[in-house]
């Protein structure tokens, strides 16, 4: 079958595992301005900095730090719904879509194109590291959370060394029957088509569609 799990690709076998609850505890954040920005630090109660992937209270928006993207997708994948609303609204630093776009092994400006920030402006945004849209930040960040769940959930030793963003990258490029043929990338730029690829992609981690 054209369409196969990121953990069936490295001749491994998948299983389902526990979705974190958005009602599980959320980590303390200290929200400040700076330079025209709100910007995150993540605290604990005793004042001690915490990692920038525990979630923030529902106040709070998740900040995003050059090269810790990974921090950024479990950030994501874990926090609870008000605070992905305030992240949208807010936006998400340009170097998040510079970073993914290298580890996914695509161009930065197809990237851009792909969530429907023209070339141009993708660009601008990157160089005078200035926000890209929320919206569009958190939706290819949960495609890439579910991707490397199927890889987490596999039980083949294969599975360890899996480059997950670039198999997330060749994936969104192949025509996918479930989607009536079309590529996953043609669909990312509106909500409804997000959600389509995310379904899809989910069905693939829980074995729904084979």
């Amino acid at each position: 079958m054209a369409v196969q799990s990121a953990a069936s690709s490295a001749g491994a076998k998948v299983k389902k595992s526990r979705v974190p609850s958005v009602a599980e505890p959320a980590a303390g954040y200290d929200v400040v301005a700076k330079v025209g920005r709100v910007r995150n630090i993540p605290i604990d109660p005793k004042g001690v900095a915490r990692p920038a992937h525990q979630r923030v209270d529902q106040g709070g928006v998740l900040a995003y730090m050059p090269e810790r993207l990974d921090v950024f997708v479990r950030g994501v994948n874990q926090a609870p719904p008000m605070q992905l609303l305030e992240t949208e609204r807010a936006g998400v630093d340009a170097a998040f879509l510079g970073d993914l776009a290298k580890r996914m092994d695509v161009s930065y400006s197809h990237l851009a194109e792909t969530v429907g920030i023209p070339k141009a402006t993708a660009a601008r945004k990157l160089a005078r590291n200035e926000m890209i849209d929320g919206a569009a930040a958190i939706a290819l960040a949960r495609l890439l959370a579910i991707a490397n769940e199927i890889v987490e959930d596999s039980t083949a030793p294969e599975a360890k060394k899996f480059n997950t963003a670039k198999w997330l990258g060749q994936w969104i490029e192949r025509p996918q029957p479930a989607l009536g043929g079309r590529k996953p990338s043609e669909l990312l730029d509106t909500p409804t088509g997000v959600s389509m690829v995310t379904k899809l992609l989910g069905a693939i981690r829980s074995g729904a569609y084979q």
